[in-house]
């Protein structure tokens, strides 16, 4: 019977540590293969629409995200040439074939109008919104609390930093009381269809994070969270934007090359990434590009600085 040689001891602990590294170094490997990013990056239609004509379609924009190779887009409601079923499924027709996935629909209501009626009429229109979502396969609607509507002129409230009088013969506690109301009304819609209210800081009762977070804290609901978008807090941005990370479902990520076409503001992205990244916020990071520079260039840049800043 042949003998096996045996190993010396210097032999068996080199042979060990080769062992150890070359498991230590296939666990990483491996971990390294099934990360993904902490976020992932979408473009808002807005980026290519300020309003002014004429409007780009939002088929140009998913074209435009497809070759930029960021696989999410926003659609703006308001940008949308029809509500139809057919143009509905030719968008959603249009973003599988490019890869692209649709991310939120961002639409305008105003629930603190002192007219009952007119609030009805605003719940119906969210309502409407949630449908149309729900036939584009989009899993969330950005939702605005309404403003006061006593400053008329966009400009000027703007120019007013987005605080205006409240009407004569209305409180506060009213406004809120409408808010909440019409919200609960809408997300019975919500739930049935599966997408979420995504409530964002945008004027009005959310000009603040303290009016936000009454608002999400009066609606114990799953299918109702916060929308940060970064540039509406015009004052203090980051201790604000910090107060609502932890309610938040969704993120618009406002950049100003070209100088803001309202305002512009000197953001911090990375400072937004760890605020983002302390409540292990994982989902979308939608461009809103809003600068004077033409899309063309300042989309781009705007991207390049946000993969830069949230690592990607």
């Amino acid at each position: 019977m042949s003998s096996v040689p045996s190993l010396s001891r210097r032999q068996f602990v080199g042979a060990s540590a080769v062992t150890a590294a070359a498991l230590a170094l296939n666990s990483s490997s491996a971990q390294a293969a099934t990360a993904r990013p902490a976020v992932k990056l979408g473009i808002s239609t807005y980026s290519y629409w300020h309003f002014r004509d004429p409007k780009v379609p939002i088929e140009q924009v998913m074209d435009e995200a497809a070759r930029l190779e960021v696989s999410g887009v926003d659609v703006l409601h308001r940008q949308m040439d029809a509500e139809d079923v057919a143009y509905c499924n030719k968008l959603k027709r249009h973003a599988f074939l490019n890869g692209i996935d649709l991310i939120a629909l961002s639409i305008h209501q105003d629930f603190v109008d002192p007219d009952a009626e007119y609030r009805k009429q605003q719940v119906a229109h969210t309502v409407r919104c949630l449908e149309l979502a729900h036939q584009m396969g989009i899993p969330a609607i950005r939702l605005n609390s309404g403003r006061w509507n006593t400053i008329k002129s966009f400009d000027d409230l703007m120019k007013a930093r987005g605080i205006e009088p409240m009407p004569d013969g209305v409180t506060l506690d009213e406004g809120f009381k409408w808010c909440i109301d019409s919200i609960e009304q809408c997300l019975k819609t919500a739930e049935k269809l599966g997408v979420i209210l995504a409530l964002e800081n945008h004027w009005g009762l959310t000009n603040t994070p303290e009016g936000m977070l009454r608002l999400l804290g009066a609606i114990d609901s799953p299918w109702l969270g916060a929308l940060m978008d970064t540039g509406n807090f015009l004052e203090n941005p980051y201790e604000k934007l910090e107060l609502i990370a932890p309610k938040t479902v969704f993120v618009q990520a406002k950049t100003y090359y070209g100088g803001g076409e309202w305002y512009t503001l000197d953001l911090d992205y990375k400072k937004v990434a760890r605020i983002l990244a302390g409540v292990n916020y994982r989902g979308y990071v939608s461009l809103e590009f809003e600068g004077k520079e033409p899309a063309a260039s300042g989309v781009p840049k705007s991207l390049k600085m946000l993969k830069r800043a949230f690592d990607l």
